[in-house]
């Protein structure tokens, strides 16, 4: 029996090889990582790790004829390539059949509700797109690879001609796509959370207690404080709104933001920072927090909020906004602007809070989420303050880039997991996450008190480079408390997995992935700071009322959006 012919035409315009290596690829991409994922989602991966997996697959094959073998041809190659293409198509069947249950793995640890049994046919669906995208593009890169090669083979000998096409068609694709689509989408980007950051300004009314930015008395012009900015400004609870939930008498917080707008230079924002903390005596409370917020300045309450009920309101803060972008974007257009920021402003206050008598000054830490933690650990070198050390540092959800947190991870105790480390005699760094750790029996603090707090399940804490051909650390030993039994490294696929976690680490409910949960903020603080007239049971009722004040924010935020 004779293949048709229109089939021999369609089996010979793909190869097998990279039929194979793709639906490996694509099947893999289905297994759990870090975080569930919807249909989109998993279509856009599945595609995606197929597509990268055609052209590998693609590449074997040239390599396996650029070495000059070859295949035996029969009249039964044809029949071998319709085998080989339907154990393709049986692979993947019986993984996307598999679907359902991996991604509810996930999301039942996390205490999510299960998704429903309609998922493989959507993701096959949606892989369909990013698949052949990749695919063609693939063939468009070859296409100019061949062109090339064959104007270059009239002066340089044949495979001289073949390795310069490569080199010359590898610069202009990554001049095109880094150097025009990726730069002009960014610019693009920058351009228009500038405008919005500037609409913002246009509206709201500001606060009217003299003691809060943008005010009547501020030193700091309302409008140049960012949208982002202004919700920490003026968001934070009352005086009374404290003591109704502790009980006890309470001060109202302090906290100082100052927007791009506010001043021209870097240097400049940051002093108009310190002059706003004089006026409203912020160096007068027992804690002082620099914070550093993310991307457009935003600040999370889930963290702010819950020091200052620790504290009774006695506690002033100082952000400063540093980019227009959003946090992923400003890591990758401007790495350094908000370390510049950073330092700037902790030069400033630390400067003026290191000639103050000992005696008579706040106690001083360093805050930052994501982005902001990174930016932080960046703001000063230790070495620098060792004649006079701040009390410590709260940094929370550090991203894989994070400098301290690299270090202090890489020389962990032996034994102990990437994703809880335990570093040195625990007297200075001590990492957590929802199960606690920042207590040791037997082990005081020392001087300078530094929290990593970090879920296993953050993949911006652990995406890594390496992951694309090696097993990462994390999934070494034991799994973390919210990471799926069954997750497994594949090269490649591992990799693409976390990247495509890290667009959505803020979607997981609070406590998993990239969203940090009050209880847990609560336990850092309280830990670091040891706020005084807290016992558990006080403890356990502020871990109560902070879940339901963050819940009934976000339901008017919603409603005012």
């Amino acid at each position: 029996m004779q293949v048709p012919a229109w089939l021999k035409r369609l089996l010979d315009r793909f190869s097998e090889m990279g039929l194979v290596v793709g639906s490996i690829l694509f099947s893999l991409a289905l297994t759990p990582s870090l975080l569930p994922r919807e249909a989109l989602i998993q279509g856009v991966l599945s595609g995606c790790a197929f597509g990268a997996g055609y052209g590998i697959g693609v590449a074997l094959e040239w390599l396996w004829s650029y070495m000059g073998l070859r295949l035996p041809v029969s009249k039964y190659t044809h029949w071998l390539k319709i085998a080989v293409t339907l154990c393709c198509l049986v692979l993947m069947a019986a993984c996307l059949y598999q679907t359902t249950g991996w991604q509810n793995s996930v999301r039942e640890i996390m205490g999510m509700q299960p998704v429903e049994a309609g998922l493989p046919i959507s993701v096959l669906l949606i892989a369909l797109l990013p698949a052949a995208i990749l695919i063609y593009t693939g063939k468009l890169l070859a296409y100019g690879v061949g062109f090339f090669s064959r104007w270059l083979v009239r002066y340089v000998p044949r495979r001289v001609a073949l390795v310069g096409s490569l080199v010359v068609v590898g610069i202009i694709a990554t001049t095109l796509f880094n150097g025009v689509l990726m730069r002009g989408a960014l610019r693009a980007a920058d351009a228009f959370f500038l405008q919005l950051d500037g609409v913002a300004g246009q509206f709201g009314t500001p606060p009217n207690d003299p003691l809060r930015s943008g005010s009547a008395q501020s030193l700091i012009d309302w409008s140049t404080i960012g949208r982002d900015g202004r919700i920490y400004a003026d968001s934070g609870p009352s005086k009374a709104e404290i003591e109704a939930v502790i009980g006890r008498p309470a001060l109202e917080p302090l906290r100082v933001s100052v927007g791009l707008r506010s001043a021209a230079t870097t240097e400049a924002r940051a002093q108009l920072a310190l002059d706003e903390m004089l006026r409203i005596g912020a160096f007068d409370r027992s804690v002082l927090l620099i914070v550093t917020p993310v991307g457009t300045g935003w600040v999370d309450p889930a963290g702010m909020d819950t020091l200052e009920y620790l504290m009774a309101g006695d506690v002033a803060s100082v952000s400063l906004q540093y980019s227009y972008l959003l946090s992923p974007l400003s890591l990758v257009v401007e790495p350094e602007y908000g370390t510049e920021a950073a330092q700037a402003l902790f030069n400033v206050v630390y400067g003026h809070w290191t000639r103050l008598p000992h005696d008579k000054r706040p106690k001083l830490y360093l805050n930052g989420l994501s982005l902001g933690a990174h930016a932080s650990q960046a703001s000063t070198q230790f070495f620098d303050v060792l004649q006079d050390p701040f009390q410590g540092a709260l940094w929370v959800g550090p991203p894989f880039t994070s400098g301290i947190w690299r270090w202090a991870t890489n020389n962990r105790q032996a034994g102990t997991p990437e994703w809880l480390p335990k570093f040195g005699n625990q007297t200075t760094i001590r990492f957590t996450n929802q199960g606690g750790g920042l207590d040791v029996a037997g082990v005081p603090w020392g001087p300078m008190r530094i929290a990593f707090l970090q879920h296993a399940s953050d993949p911006i804490v652990f995406f890594s480079y390496a992951s694309l051909h090696r097993e990462p650390d994390w999934l070494k030993g034991g799994r973390g408390p919210d990471v799926s039994p069954i997750l497994n490294w594949y090269p490649v696929v591992t990799f693409l997995q976390l990247g495509m976690d890290m667009a959505l680490a803020l979607e997981p409910p609070p406590g998993h992935g990239h969203d940090y949960a009050p209880a847990d903020y609560i336990d850092a603080w309280r830990a670091l700071i040891e706020p005084p007239g807290w016992d558990d049971q006080g403890i356990a009722s502020l871990k109560a009322a902070m879940v339901e004040r963050l819940a009934r924010i976000a339901d008017q935020s919603a409603v005012s959006k």
